[in-house]
């Protein structure tokens, strides 16, 4: 199944609160920045730290949903990741990973020979995500604030669009939920960015089925399974298509699959609406 959200448009961002829906107890401002089409980006680098690293990596999971939706041109995928653990978005220094001949320059196939990238342009988007506390911390969302703008300016300059990755609730702390969204929609509307309702999924997959594990032990880094719903709400946001019957599974059991799936895209469909 496969159904694309209408291309690129921008509304005006509604500062105050917003009731995501009936079963939906989650203040949030509308974000202004819904659809990256219709020039639907196929190459990413991802910018952020272990969320992203965990199981095998996301960006790899993202690209595997990508290729198995698309596969008469499933070479055109493909995914970088730059992470650092524990950092927040003024750790990297993002200038550098534009370096010519540099990160995202060559790749393994999927027979293992070494790739080399001709492309002008290596990256369609920059995925960013700052600490998991950063954008709420006390002392640290100045930080986020500013460096949201600083590196959405930096990946501009070399024609690549900045895209925030909003990150998720700890299990033990459901109230970082409504926080975290509200601080990334406010920066994805300052550095006129989309934003990925991450976090606003991993909520949603909780209240649909409470006894998913989304969690490691650690109760903040993602399993298999909320690795897989992350890469799905990547996709959804990204592609503008429904994850939705998508063949790559992640070696998650179907049943839990479709489920997460279908909250990926009930989730980006709802928040950009």
């Amino acid at each position: 199944m496969s159904r694309r959200i209408p291309g690129f448009f921008v509304v005006l961002a509604a500062a105050g609160w917003m009731a995501a829906g009936p079963t939906v107890a989650l203040a949030q401002t509308k974000p202004a920045v819904t659809s990256l089409g219709p020039d639907f980006p196929k190459t990413e680098i991802f910018i952020g730290n272990s969320f992203f690293y965990y199981n095998n990596g996301m960006p790899g999971h993202v690209t595997l949903l990508e290729r198995a939706a698309d596969p008469d041109h499933k070479q055109d995928y493909r995914a970088t990741m730059v992470t650092i653990g524990g950092s927040g978005f003024d750790w990297h220094d993002v200038e550098s990973y534009f370096r010519p001949n540099a990160i995202g320059s060559y790749a393994f196939d999927e027979q293992n020979n070494v790739v080399f990238t001709r492309r002008d342009k290596l990256f369609d988007v920059a995925v960013m995500m700052d600490c998991s506390q950063c954008p709420i911390h006390p002392r640290l969302k100045t930080v986020f604030t500013e460096f949201a703008k600083k590196d959405s300016d930096i990946v501009r300059a070399h024609g690549v669009r900045p895209v925030f990755f909003m990150s998720w609730a700890y299990a033990d702390k459901p109230e970082m939920t409504a926080q975290l969204a509200e601080a990334y929609t406010i920066a994805g509307n300052e550095n006129n960015a989309l934003v990925i309702p991450a976090g606003l999924a991993f909520a949603r997959a909780l209240r649909k089925q409470p006894e998913l594990n989304l969690y490691a032990a650690d109760k903040r880094h993602p399993s298999l399974a909320g690795t897989y719903l992350a890469a799905c709400t990547v996709f959804a946001a990204l592609t503008g298509r429904s994850p939705v019957g998508n063949s790559y599974l992640a070696g998650i059991d179907e049943p839990t699959a479709r489920l997460l799936q279908t909250v990926a895209w009930e989730t980006v469909q709802e928040y950009y609406q």
